[in-house]
């Protein structure tokens, strides 16, 4: 079960329940998931207490990382109301946050189950690189990599030629809710420099690959 993040304003009551879920369903394989966006400045740290939450009540922490969607919304409300804008303050420390995360958690894959949800090709090869390096198999019980259906098509190719336990994330519902939804990922995903322009380019090889092979 993966718990979805939302606005800071509400947060905090989801991740009480979260963990206090985890205490009960994680005592012997992660079956409950939290997700923490790594656009607020904070969550590294809150990462890093729910670590030391799992040690103190002997739980195995779910951890789904993802960068964020919220912004312009956060960083709206936070100037209307006078309070310090809970936003990194550029994309490379979220980017940096969000990679010292997949590495503290690889660093305690005992007690971690990662799922490393992203479009962002450094950030799946970083988690890759760093599970060989330590002798784990990609398909290690508590890793899992996950992009959109649609989007980052090549990046799930090869972690799953790779060997990598992968999925195709489908978002499905009202179209009120799904299409804003769908917008704001493709508006993450145009933010990584060229990616869209590079799996365009992508699915245009391997068309022609297809015609010349038929």
């Amino acid at each position: 079960m993966f718990i979805d993040a939302e606005e800071t304003w509400i947060q905090d009551p989801v991740d009480a329940l979260t963990i206090l879920m985890m205490d009960t369903f994680n005592k012997t394989r992660c079956v409950v998931y939290n997700t923490l966006q790594h656009y607020r400045h904070d969550r590294l740290d809150f990462l890093k207490a729910s670590y030391e939450a799992a040690l103190e009540r002997n739980f195995i922490l779910g951890a789904k990382l993802v960068r964020g969607a919220y912004m312009e919304k956060e960083r709206k409300r936070a100037a209307d109301m006078g309070y310090p804008s809970p936003i990194q303050p550029d994309k490379e420390s979220s980017d940096r946050d969000y990679n010292d995360g997949v590495k503290f958690c690889i660093d305690h894959i005992e007690r971690v189950a990662l799922v490393v949800a992203s479009h962002n090709e450094y950030s799946n090869l970083y988690a890759a690189e760093l599970m060989l390096e330590k002798g784990l198999p990609l398909d290690h019980p508590h890793i899992h990599w996950s992009q959109l259906y649609g989007m980052s098509d090549n990046i799930t190719f090869n972690l799953a030629h790779a060997g990598a336990s992968v999925s195709k994330y489908l978002p499905f519902g009202p179209i009120k809710d799904v299409i804003p939804y769908l917008m704001r990922r493709a508006q993450e995903n145009t933010s990584v420099g060229g990616q869209t322009g590079r799996e365009l380019g992508l699915i245009s090889k391997e068309l022609q690959r297809r015609k010349s092979q038929a």
